[in-house]
């Protein structure tokens, strides 16, 4: 039977025993233990299907919990643990966890996934006939491709992150989409298998979509005011900083551009909560 490991196949139930029952395809015998039955067996002789695998002891095995992750298919599994020096292990519906080496994980460990995530993997099985999970590759992901609809643009999108290069994220939405998320349209970087959350930028040709993670431009100016505001009320009222500052010293307090610094003060300004004089910036008192 070790040639169907991580795969689903049918095969005939011969006999009841004390901790399952007996399977054959005809010239060797599996067993299948009770806690691996999803329903009641009634008849002895009827072909089933099961997932044959190797579990915790590394004994072969079968299960009627049948994944969707095989060595013939991918599927999503949730990561149970991540362990720096080896990789990920992932749930794939069955007793065992699966190996997501180091060597299929990003380069930068700050965006390999964590305990929670879900990558979309297929087993695959190595010379020494060791299974382990393996992420799905960009080909696959495009012979497979969903293409969206126009109507989608401006839309909000939900998604799983299935990639990550210097290029930039590349996601799957619940609806099948294939989206791309450029280093520019990130407020930070995601984690491989990470869900996130974006509003459709771009619906090209081939069907992918471009995806912004970052907010609108009026809640991003709302937000950096805010942080301004709460900046100067922390240092009694007052900063050295204003729209002639240098761009360094701006991104040095406040990790925003100048350009996006301006349009905050010109936000506080406009409400009346600032002045300028002198070189700094005022929180504006009822007099002033």
């Amino acid at each position: 039977m070790n040639n169907y490991i991580g795969t689903i196949q049918k095969l005939k139930l011969t006999k009841r025993k004390t901790d399952g029952f007996m399977l054959t395809d005809g010239s060797e015998e599996l067993l299948l233990p009770d806690d691996q039955v999803s329903e009641e067996i009634h008849e002895l002789n009827e072909m089933i299907s099961v997932f044959i695998y190797q579990n915790r002891s590394k004994e072969v095995t079968a299960t009627t919990f049948l994944p969707e992750v095989t060595l013939e298919s991918y599927g999503w599994a949730e990561v149970e643990e991540v362990i720096p020096n080896l990789g990920a292990f992932v749930n794939i519906g069955v007793d065992k966890a699966f190996l997501v080496s180091k060597d299929d994980l990003p380069y930068k460990k700050s965006v390999w996934p964590q305990e929670g995530d879900t990558l979309f993997v297929s087993l695959e099985k190595d010379k020494k006939g060791r299974i382990f999970a393996e992420p799905i590759s960009e080909s696959e992901i495009l012979e497979d491709l969903e293409p969206a609809p126009q109507e989608l643009l401006n839309k909000t999108v939900t998604g799983r992150v299935y990639r990550s290069t210097k290029a930039g994220s590349f996601i799957l939405t619940e609806q099948g989409y294939r989206g791309f998320v450029h280093p520019f349209e990130r407020t930070q970087e995601p984690r491989l298998g990470e869900t996130v959350e974006g509003r459709v930028i771009d619906v090209k040709e081939d069907g992918t979509i471009n995806v912004s993670l970052r907010p609108l431009k009026q809640e991003v100016l709302k937000d950096d005011a805010e942080v301004i505001y709460t900046y100067l009320k922390e240092n009694d009222g007052v900063m050295t900083l204003t729209d002639k500052s240098a761009p360094e010293d701006i991104r040095e307090t406040f990790q925003i551009s100048k350009a996006a610094f301006k349009r905050a003060l010109g936000s506080l300004l406009k409400e009346r909560k600032i002045i300028q004089i002198d070189g700094k910036t005022m929180i504006r008192h009822e007099e002033d």
